[in-house]
């Protein structure tokens, strides 16, 4: 007769407790998963705090490109990685959606965009109004290139519509992003530059001048939107990450940071 051999309670406890850490030890050690955003260079100032905001809720990283929305599209098309796009406008997203890249058959809108003339402080149109683009001093105006980004193309409409183009497009400086065209003024190598609400509200910027809205009359309302691209590794959690900026607690403080809600 074979013997059924009893091992002690205490060893049976050890093997017990080992089969149940283990498997979360390795649970936590798993490596982290991380989103590719492409931003439009507008939200610079904001989508760090966006993507930290997320990270602390979800675990999930984010890793983000700025900018053109045109010069992001073409990457994208081109077979960039990208898991979202966050476009200044819906005529980019519109063209990753024909060509079948998004997950959606229409783009988000997740703000409304602002544009804004700025001067550095101590420039020679203290204090800024609309009044500068029509004086004889003016030399020299920072924008994004209107084939390029949209709040170049929305300053040019505004200019047009208020009948002083003419006058203003000789002083043009043409920037690559909206970002570029801050840059410029900020550095002094302008001096003035259409930007976005989002940058000429930034610490830095506030610190080095002032704006004045143009007025939104002028120029077509600009519905910011975004795409979830429909081949993502990480489909999933590019579009946990999009509801997540049009969740009521991040659209009710857009305005802090120069944006407007989408349902305002």
């Amino acid at each position: 007769m074979h013997r059924i051999r009893l091992f002690p309670l205490s060893f049976a406890l050890t093997v017990f407790a080992l089969c149940t850490i283990i498997p979360t030890l390795h649970a936590q050690t798993k490596t982290p998963v991380t989103i590719h955003v492409a931003a439009a260079a507008d939200l610079q100032p904001l989508m760090p705090l966006l993507a930290a905001g997320f990270e602390k809720e979800t675990g999930i990283h984010v890793e983000v490109s700025y900018g053109s929305s045109s010069e992001l599209t073409a990457q994208i098309l081109n077979g960039s990685p990208m898991d979202v796009f966050f476009s200044a406008d819906y005529t980019y997203p519109e063209r990753l959606v024909a060509a079948n890249l998004t997950d959606a058959p229409a783009p988000v809108m997740y703000a409304k965009g602002s544009v804004v003339l700025w001067e550095r402080k101590g420039g020679p149109f203290e204090p800024l109004g609309l009044d500068a683009l029509s004086n004889p001093g003016l030399r020299s105006v920072a924008i994004t290139n209107p084939l390029l980004g949209p709040y170049g193309r929305s300053a040019v409409e505004a200019l047009r519509r208020m009948q002083i183009y003419d006058k203003v497009v000789p002083h043009f400086v043409l920037a690559e992003n909206v970002a570029q065209a801050a840059q410029f003024a900020s550095t002094g190598s302008t001096q003035l530059a259409f930007i976005s609400l989002t940058l000429a509200k930034s610490p830095e910027m506030m610190q080095r001048g002032n704006y004045i809205l143009m007025p939104t009359t002028q120029y077509t309302e600009m519905r910011q939107c975004a795409v979830v691209m429909r081949n993502s590794g990480h489909h999933a959690e590019g579009r946990k990450f999009l509801e997540y900026v049009l969740s009521g607690a991040i659209q009710a403080q857009l305005s802090n940071y120069g944006l407007t809600s989408k349902d305002q």
